[in-house]
């Protein structure tokens, strides 16, 4: 590739001698030869905080693989244990032994030298630059100094790394050099974090997460539609702010709505309460679970607010259907086929009884309309979402490190589905007025959803973007949902389970077949099929039942193993993992997560299982991944850099 002229004179600006030049290339060369780093791969944690938080402390287990390499049998199975959850925890560690331990500065010197010996094993794989950045900057020279001796095992040098332990441990910096050792671990044993989707839900802790996640050092997001649906209430769809309230109210998850962004639901719950004042409301009662906190509204005031809100839902979701007839839609509008006097409403075309028909808010002549009290109660509740910082900077970092796909070291990554017709080829969905399929339809999504957050808000590409999103989170050709419907109304108000189905798509059932995967790698422009992989979750893996998440040949890695409670009875597990790393991909079950206070006690380790997807027969290096290509293409700009110095087109 020719390099002009003009960009060399810019290069030289950076590189301005033959010296420089080839000094960086030098550097570049010597990383490009280091193991790459390892990525860690998670999805569906569906608002679990302490479980999400426990992973990446633990680093599914990679921290205990650490540990064991270095110390082996010197050891006691105890004492790795504790070790691991004092890199994990270390601040809570430290004042649990505070009590245990009857000499606690000898506990500080032991556990000093342990936590370098373990840190000086996971900084092996990177450049000494990259590790000095990673530490804290009052700290980086003593711990340079104590990596670098206790790696070389001078025994001439062993009184000075005595001295400088007994110093850290006698000026009273024990503590402080503890945590700094032990994060710098935990950062460089993960290099990468995918988040594969639904950081969202149900549980209480999504607000938690994304403020980990805002200042993570290196992490990409593929949206889920439980992310979305929340994105879509931030840019101020009415009707995803509805969905995002009914299921907050659904599962009691008042926490992350009040007391994480801010929301005041006062004029919901003010309505409500007028409302349906003589209705108790039972059918919208709050599924409870044991984390359902104590300080929660009345079960009633929280069931009124509940119905209130969905009864907008179904009014606000006619309303975008209207004006979008090509999302096909349609027949998702129930409320004109209820028949309140005689307590029934046709489905399918079948009739079926209604278990509840007070509805004072539904004009039978026109469902659709909201009551001026209804619009009043939504405009507001839109714009308390609209108007929370907190929400805002968690939305920007969905964007910033956010995509609908990601294609990444040869894997391609997406929450959901590649939506497919019934022969297995690509399904199309009309975007205004065209159709798009593949990967062109995950890229126009992807510039549609981006308009509706920074866009004007008087451009209209704002609302259709807005519109858009709500269809990612319902619609049957959305490719983080495709199933042919939510059957949100059905699950309410009629007890006949048939109708309660949410058939999925095409893709569902076409997954398993390793050329429909293929298929879909070379749609995204990956071509070494033999070591690409797609990874994705949203459907739960029924490890109990015996499914693997291992599929269509080892080509589809299905990674939801149900980080979300209420999913550990049907899958049998807590979710999976998946890390990738020099030397090949392995995936990590999990057991559920208890608490923090026993993984602290005693070491408690939620690894349930591993399996290996690929071993790599050499070690894979930097050179072989994306960055490795972005690496050799600066040192062929750089080489020619040199020549243009050396041959006099560019002074030095």
């Amino acid at each position: 590739m020719e390099r002009s002229i003009e960009y060399l004179q810019l290069l030289s600006k950076s590189f301005p001698s033959i010296a420089a030049a080839s000094t960086e290339i030098i550097n570049l060369e010597a990383i490009l030869n280091l193991p790459k780093g390892t990525e860690h791969f998670v999805t569906d944690i569906h608002g679990e905080y302490d479980a999400f938080d426990y992973v990446l402390r633990s680093a599914s287990g990679v921290i205990q693989q650490k540990i064991e390499a270095v110390f082996g049998s010197d050891l006691s199975d105890e004492e790795k244990r504790s070790l691991s959850a004092l890199i994990s925890y270390p601040e809570a560690k430290m004042r649990a032994v505070k009590s245990e331990v009857s000499d606690i500065d000898e506990w500080y010197k032991v556990s000093l030298m342990q936590l370098i010996a373990v840190l000086t094993r996971v900084s092996s794989r990177y450049t000494r630059s990259k590790v000095r950045k990673a530490l804290p900057r009052d700290y980086a020279y003593i711990i340079e100094e104590l990596m670098h001796e206790t790696r070389g095992a001078f025994l001439s040098k062993h009184n000075y790394v005595k001295a400088i332990v007994d110093t850290i441990v006698s000026t009273g910096r024990a503590r402080y050099f503890i945590i700094a050792i032990a994060n710098v671990t935990r950062s460089l044993v993960i290099d990468h974090l995918h988040i594969i989707g639904d950081i969202y839900d149900r549980g209480p802790g999504a607000h938690r997460i994304m403020d980990m996640l805002c200042k993570y050092k290196d992490y990409n997001i593929q949206w889920g539609n439980h992310d979305l649906v929340w994105m879509g209430a931030s840019a101020g769809s009415a009707a995803c702010v509805a969905n995002v309230l009914r299921n907050s109210l659904k599962y009691a998850d008042m926490g992350t709505l009040e007391d994480g962004y801010g929301i005041s639901l006062l004029p919901l719950a003010t309505f409500a309460m007028e409302t349906y004042a003589d209705d108790p409301c039972t059918l919208f009662d709050p599924v409870k679970s044991d984390d359902t906190p104590a300080d929660i509204p009345p079960v009633r005031l929280m069931s009124q607010m509940h119905k209130a809100i969905t009864i907008i839902q179904f009014k606000l979701e006619a309303a975008v259907t209207a004006r979008h007839p090509e999302f096909g839609m349609d027949s998702r509008n129930l409320l004109h086929k209820m028949d309140l006097k005689r307590g029934t409403i046709i489905v399918d075309d079948r009739e079926y009884r209604l278990l509840d028909t007070n509805f004072p808010t539904i004009d039978p002549d026109d469902p659709y309309r909201l009551t001026p009290a209804e619009q009043n109660v939504i405009d507001r509740l839109v714009h308390s979402f609209t108007s929370s910082q907190t929400l805002a900077r968690h939305m920007e970092c969905f964007y910033t490190n956010g995509s609908l796909y990601l294609v990444h070291n040869n894997n391609l990554l997406y929450h959901g589905s590649v939506p497919l017709n019934e022969d297995g080829t690509l399904a199309a969905m009309n975007i205004e007025g065209v159709e798009y399929k593949g990967r062109a339809l995950f890229d126009t999504i992807d510039k549609y959803v981006r308009t509706a957050h920074y866009a004007s808000s008087d451009d209209p590409i704002k609302e259709y973007g807005r519109d858009l999103i709500w269809y990612l989170w319902c619609g049957p050709v959305s490719p983080p949902f495709d199933k042919k419907r939510m059957a949100t109304l059905e699950r309410y108000f009629i007890a006949e389970k048939e109708t309660h189905a949410e058939p999925k798509g095409n893709y569902y059932h076409l997954k398993n077949r390793r050329e429909i995967c293929e298929m879909i790698l070379r749609e995204f422009g990956i071509t070494d099929l033999e070591n690409a992989h797609i990874i994705n979750g949203h459907i739960p893996v029924k490890a109990a039942s015996g499914e693997s998440p291992i599929k269509a040949g080892g080509r589809l890695l299905v990674i939801d193993g149900g980080f979300s409670k209420v999913y550990h009875r049907q899958t049998g597990i807590a979710g999976y993992t998946l890390i990738y790393n020099s030397h090949g991909m392995r995936l990590v079950r999990h057991r559920p997560f208890e608490s923090i206070q026993d993984s602290i006690a005693h070491g408690m380790d939620v690894v349930d299982a591993t399996q290996v997807v690929k071993h790599s027969d050499r070690q894979i290096l930097v050179r072989d991944t994306d960055k490795g290509k972005r690496i050799m293409s600066r040192v062929e700009d750089l080489k020619a850099l040199l020549q243009a110095y050396r041959t006099g087109l560019i002074r030095s």
